[in-house]
Formats: structure tokens, C-alpha cells, sequence
């Protein structure tokens, strides 16, 4: 850590103007810089700012510090996110007292990785969620049962998780700014308004939300691979298939809000030998961070000049997550192309868009 960065404005993300803010300290966000912005808009709100490169291996090695301490005491935890956890403690207030044993597992936190840690304790996700939001930056909120609607009341209906830019702006359309205001119109008005999405709004506006702690698992693996029907040599084509198998696993994790940070190359000679190679890598799941690193692999990887008969590609360590947040270098006009094709894949099926290096 760089403690001359603290208490000053820094921004994370690509340094050009033509990248997008990952990330921001609370410094900056006074100045109205938040993520997915683009940097040129960030660069005018605040001039005076502190540009620093993201290090994504570094944020995965101290989520994985986190979430190894939360494993060791948590009855029932969620990794929702590289930086976010959620934590079943129901019973635990009889035996030693939930505020007692969540504030010390996060001093705990704090001690033992040196990182600035913030939580919420309430009756579900949602109000966790937003109290966690709210004790930001390095801080702790307790809102009991009968506090729940008092402390929703006055906060903006963004604070809602689910509630973006374009629900935010349709709420406020409405004369709807504070979640009191959401909360007490009629049920039958949302969902005639926004369907099922407005239930669930208004239901997490009233502090109601079901939804259990899924626990956490071994991260695992998607995987794809082609067994030819001739064995073949012809390496554009296999180098064409490699790529087009790279984007339809790429496409796979962003549909899932997942991201990769082990890729492995699989090929199986015309003998049946089979042999792999894989590399750690940053988490992502962008084709083209993922492509050239996949290429090196099959070079390094076929050296036998013999018919190849199987070639396959994984990716593992898989994390949830939003690629947007994590290509440091990737300019607005890169994730707005991801964002339309992925869209169109969604709406019109996988084959919908390739590119045309891989057909």
C-alpha cells in the first residue's frame, strides 16, 4: 500500500484520455468522478487528481487474503464480488452477539492485510448492502430490525442495488427521489410501470428482500474443445478456431458477470500424446486481452509438427465480476462495442456477431 495516497484525490483506470475510470478514492468522488467514466471527463472535474495504472494481480491476491480469513470464521459466507462478501450470521446474537463478533472479524481483517474494510449488519442483503455503502470509507453500520425503514427513508432511490442511471432517471421522472417515496407507492403502480423489476424495487425499498447467502464455493472452470473429423496441420485454421473458441468462452463469462484469471491451451497430437500449457493473467474476460496470451500458448505448444487431432481452451479461477471494471487501458468506444455486440448475441443468439478473423 501507498500511504502517501492517502486522503488524496486518486483515480484508477486507464491513463489516456481516451480510457475509463476503474475505480476512484472517496477524495475524488467529491468532485463528482465515479466509475465508468471516461477519463476526459475525470481529468476536468478534477484536474488536481493523482493517475495511478491498475494492478489487478494485486487486488486478486489480497481478495483472496480476505475471503481465506472470512473462510476460517464466517458459519455461512458469499463472495459476491472481488471486494464484496456476504454473511449468514443468523443465531450467532445468542452465543456471542452479532455487532461483537462482526466488528472483530473485521479488526481482524484490518490487522492481518492492512486493508481499509467497511461493513453493514442488518436483517438482509439489501439493507447490508446499502449500510455497508453508507459506513464507507473504513467503517461499520448497525441497523436493527426496528431501525430499517427509518434509516432507507431519506436516502436517494439510487442507493438501491439494481437501480442504475436509466431506472434512477425513470423513477425521478416520476417525482420519486427518496426511497420513502418509493416505498409508498402503490404496488400495482410499478409493476405496471416496470413489470417484475418494479416489484422487486419496491419490495427492497420497504427493506424486504428474501434472497439467502449462497454459499461460497471452489471457483470453477469453463472449457470448450473440437475434435476434428481429418487430423490437420493447417494452422491458420486451427489459429482461426483457437480464436473464435476464445470469444464464445469470453462471451460466456461476461453473460455470467464472471472473469478469468487462468487461460490454458489443450492440443492432442494424431498419436493421442496431449499436452497443455497454461498462465496465470490479470482477471478479465475480454477477447482481445485474452487472444494474443492464447496464441502465445499454442506456439509454445506446438512443436512436434505432427497432425493434430483435438485442440481445446479453459479458463479458470473464475471470479464474478464486470470486465468494464478491469481493462485499465481500454478506451469508452472498446466497451461500448462490447456492450452493443454482446447485446446482439444475447437478443439473437451466439453466432449472431463473430469476428471475421475466426470464421
Amino acid at each position: 500500500m501507498n500511504s502517501s495516497l492517502v486522503g488524496k484525490p486518486v483515480i484508477i483506470g486507464g491513463t489516456s484520455d481516451r480510457g475509463v475510470v476503474s475505480s476512484c478514492s472517496y477524495e475524488a468522488r467529491m468532485f463528482g468522478v465515479h466509475s465508468a467514466m471516461p477519463m476526459r471527463m475525470a481529468k476536468r472535474l478534477c484536474p488536481n487528481a493523482i493517475y495511478v495504472k491498475g494492478d489487478y494481480d494485486q487486488y486478486s491476491k489480497h481478495s483472496a487474503e480476505v475471503t481465506q480469513i472470512i473462510d476460517a470464521k464466517a458459519p455461512v459466507y458469499e463472495k459476491a464480488s472481488i471486494d464484496e462478501h456476504y454473511l449468514d450470521i443468523t443465531g450467532m446474537d445468542r452465543f456471542y452477539g452479532s455487532m461483537k463478533w462482526t466488528h472483530e472479524l473485521r479488526e481482524t481483517i484490518i490487522k492481518e492485510t492492512g486493508l481499509p474494510i467497511s461493513f453493514g449488519l442488518s436483517v438482509n442483503k439489501t439493507v447490508c448492502k446499502i449500510a455497508t455503502d453508507e459506513s464507507k470509507p473504513n467503517g461499520e453500520l448497525y441497523v436493527e430490525p426496528e431501525r430499517v425503514q427509518p434509516f432507507l427513508n431519506p436516502l436517494s432511490v439510487s442507493k438501491i442495488p439494481m437501480v442504475g442511471e436509466k431506472t434512477g432517471m425513470m423513477l425521478k421522472s416520476m417525482g420519486v427521489h427518496t426511497i420513502e417515496t418509493l416505498s409508498k407507492i402503490p404496488l400495482e403502480t410499478m409493476l405496471s410501470v416496470m413489470g417484475d423489476s418494479g416489484k422487486t424495487i419496491w419490495q427492497k425499498a420497504n427493506g424486504i428482500d428474501n434472497s439467502s447467502v449462497i454459499p461460497y464455493t471452489e471457483r470453477k472452470s469453463i472449457s470448450t474443445e473440437t475434435t476434428f473429423e481429418k487430423d490437420t496441420i493447417d494452422i491458420d485454421m486451427l489459429q482461426r478456431k483457437i480464436l473464435g473458441m476464445v470469444g464464445e468462452l469470453a462471451f460466456q463469462l461476461r453473460k455470467e458477470q464472471r472473469v478469468a484469471s487462468t487461460i490454458s491451451v489443450k492440443i492432442r497430437y494424431s498419436n493421442f500424446d496431449t499436452h497443455t500449457q497454461q498462465k496465470r493473467i490479470p482477471y478479465t474476460s475480454a477477447d482481445h486481452v485474452i487472444e494474443p496470451i492464447i496464441m502465445e500458448l499454442f506456439k509454445k505448444l506446438y512443436n512436434r509438427r505432427m497432425l493434430i487431432r483435438l485442440i481445446g481452451i479453459k479458463f479458470s479461477n473464475l471470479a464474478s465480476g464486470h470486465y468494464q471494471a478491469h481493462l485499465f487501458d481500454d478506451s469508452l468506444e472498446m466497451l461500448n462495442l462490447y456492450n452493443a455486440m454482446d447485446r446482439m448475441k444475447v437478443k439473437y443468439g451466439d453466432k449472431a456477431v463473430i469476428k471475421a478473423f475466426s470464421i
